[in-house]
């Protein structure tokens, strides 16, 4: 009996540790039930086990033999199953120590959506930013083979293996938050091509093309090696700096609680204060690094017959928050967290509103990136409620400010906007999942950048196609729309620019909105049409479509004619028109590069452009300002792009 007992224990603690050495299948976040895989291809299906483990996996549309593979010496695995034509939905079959089988797939056509806010936008909108036609649409959406993946946001100091997802079919209730523009390409996707469609959403509100690319694809620019220094330093001992961001964010808050009682009385002696001219944002104003408190002050006279009247005051938006006074008395504010782009409009009653001199006190709280009182100068300015702002008092131009407190950025990322921390967080773990393309909407964070940007851009553009390592994927990307962003008044269409002349790259396309933006917002809200027009370019290029007008005319060359220059254009499918206006927002320059106003002319496939100002012209702008909405199209009603007939660092 003794000797059986101790056999039965032996047999018990062999097999207890053969079972906890098999330890259990883990499977990236991407892929789970309801996933989309790319149809008539070789999937990569991956996941963790015990290192040396064997796995065997198979889709339930394949006959015959499954697909084996052992876990290397860190437990990583990886096949590829072959797709058929798009249909199910299938299961797939994952058996190792345990079994896992994956429900409800289907197998269509997948794109990665990528980029900042624009691209991010719900398709609920945001406070400040709605969406054309937006309860209509979500009520719509009803289409179960469409599904949907969003990346959830997160940084980190080194390529990581998993992200925080998960797959869900397209109802109106999970269509709210998810992106407009990917969206709406998906659909028109889905309803022209009628199978499947698998969109993976991540995206960043405010973010830069470098946080998006790699260490490695950034360090053959040079331009973001500093940066990129300081990572691997912290990587080396990142609880000391932890325990310094945690120090700095305290002193942050103490400081945010900090209302500063004098700066908005109406007799504060603010004369030592310096001035920025309003509307703009900070980092153009000198301060390129600022996060922080910001308070500005304006005197502003009334006239007589205002007073005792009820006023309103329009500010435009504030990035990020602010609290609003006038004559030391509060009248409005927005101090929560997604309103950076929300105008603001406060009232002011009549008790406080007397004639001559009265004053205005606005603290602005930036948290990160952009910082200001920075919208259109039409929107900034003081009028009778019963009246129209036009009959009002302008606030544009100088105004006293001062920097209250200063935010130190965090050190250890959490600030999304350091160079390669999101392409480690949110692109690395999509990698290296079966994908038709991938679209884009971002630029609007590197206005300022263009020069850089034309080398950034297609940069990562090719960082992301070698570590996919699925040939030159589709890559098809939105031209950043009018928007007043400060400065010299012409840096976001030296970005245009600088994305136009990405599409250098082979497989790439553009889509210009500039008829479709709003230069009172920097999110438009016809995504629709944004959404159609890249579904263009995927239906006519990546799945051949034939007699599909995809882009707008797009500047090929020039030549001088006396005192004119003639412009030719690719993409003038039916011939160039003028559409909704006159033929605007060129400009000519002779060789002192002093660039005026110009008429132009079409004639044929080309613009005849000209001054009389400039006898021996050298080169073009056009749409050449952050407020240019032209009216050059093709017959198909698509716009033409911003082009410089110059060096792109030319702005």
């Amino acid at each position: 009996m003794k000797l059986l007992f101790r056999f039965s224990l032996l047999t018990f603690i062999i097999t207890y540790f053969a079972f906890s050495a098999s330890a259990d299948i883990r499977l990236p976040a991407v892929i789970s039930d309801g996933m989309v895989l790319q149809q008539k291809s070789s999937d990569p299906i991956w996941g963790w086990a015990s290192p040396g483990e064997q796995i065997t996996v198979k889709g339930s549309w394949l006959k015959g033999v499954p697909v084996k593979t052992k876990a290397d010496e860190k437990g990583k695995w990886m096949v590829k199953l072959k797709t058929p034509q798009a249909g199910g939905p299938y299961t797939i079959t994952i058996q190792g120590g345990q079994t896992l089988v994956l429900h409800n797939v289907l197998i269509g056509e997948v794109w990665v959506c990528s980029g900042q806010s624009n691209m991010e936008m719900p398709v609920s909108g945001w406070p400040g930013a709605s969406l054309l036609n937006s309860a209509m649409e979500i009520k719509a959406a009803k289409y179960p083979d469409i599904r949907l993946f969003t990346v959830k946001r997160d940084v980190a100091l080194q390529p990581q293996s998993d992200c925080t997802g998960s797959w869900t079919a397209c109802t109106p209730q999970t269509v709210k938050t998810f992106s407009a523009t990917a969206y709406f390409f998906g659909r028109q996707l889905y309803r022209k091509l009628k199978v499947p469609i698998g969109l993976i959403h991540t995206s960043w509100g405010g973010t830069v093309a470098e946080a998006w690319t790699s260490g490695s694809a950034l360090r053959k620019l040079g331009d973001f090696d500093s940066a990129l220094d300081k990572l691997d330093a912290i990587s080396l001992n990142v609880k000391e700096w932890k325990e310094k961001d945690a120090r700095n964010l305290q002193t942050w808050n103490q400081e945010v609680n900090k209302v500063n009682k004098d700066y908005e009385k109406e007799n504060f002696d603010a004369s030592n204060w310096e001035t920025m001219k309003l509307p703009t944002i900070w980092e153009s104003a000198g301060y390129p690094d600022l996060d922080g408190i910001v308070w500005f002050r304006k005197v502003v006279d009334i006239p007589a017959s205002w007073a005792g009247k009820d006023l309103k005051l329009d500010l435009g938006p504030i990035d990020d928050e602010d609290i609003t006074w006038f004559d030391g008395e509060k009248v409005g504010d927005i101090q929560k967290e997604g309103y950076w782009a929300a105008n603001r409009s406060y009232n002011i009653p009549g008790k406080l509103v007397k004639a001559g001199r009265n004053m205005i006190a606005v603290r602005v709280t930036d948290i990160a990136g952009n910082g200001g009182i920075y919208g259109d100068q039409k929107l900034l300015r003081l009028y009778p409620s019963d009246k129209k702002p036009e009959v009002g008092v302008s606030l544009v131009g100088n105004w006293k400010y001062k920097i209250a407190a200063k935010k130190e950025p965090a050190s250890v990322p959490s600030n999304p906007n350091i160079p390669s921390v999101l392409y480690n967080a949110m692109i690395a773990p999509l990698i290296p999942y079966g994908i038709k393309g991938a679209i884009w909407y971002q630029g609007e964070a590197n206005v300022g950048r263009a020069a850089q940007y034309a080398s950034l851009f297609p940069a990562m553009i090719t960082d992301w196609r070698n570590r996919w390592e699925q040939g030159d994927f589709p890559f098809y990307f939105v031209q950043i729309a009018p928007y007043p962003y400060g400065g010299n008044g012409r840096q976001s269409a030296a970005l245009r620019d600088a994305q136009r002349r990405s599409l250098r790259l082979p497989n790439t396309g553009m889509v210009v909105t500039l008829d479709i933006g709003d230069t009172t917002n920097i999110h438009p809200a016809n995504k629709q049409e944004v959404g159609r027009r890249l579904s263009l370019w995927a239906l006519s290029h990546a799945y051949g479509r034939k007699g599909l007008v995809y882009s707008g005319p797009l500047y090929k060359g020039m030549q001088i004619d006396g005192n004119k220059i003639v412009l030719s254009f690719t993409h003038t499918d039916g011939g160039l028109i003028v559409k909704g206006g006159d033929l605007t927002w060129f400009r000519i320059a002779g060789a002192d590069g002093d660039f005026v106003p110009a008429k132009a002319i079409i004639k044929g496939n080309t613009v005849i452009v000209h001054s009389d100002k400039v006898a021996h012209p050298k080169a073009i702008h056009f749409a050449w300002s952050d407020k240019a909405v032209p009216h050059l199209f093709n017959k198909a009603g698509l716009p033409a792009s911003t082009f410089s007939t110059e060096k792109l660092n030319k702005q």
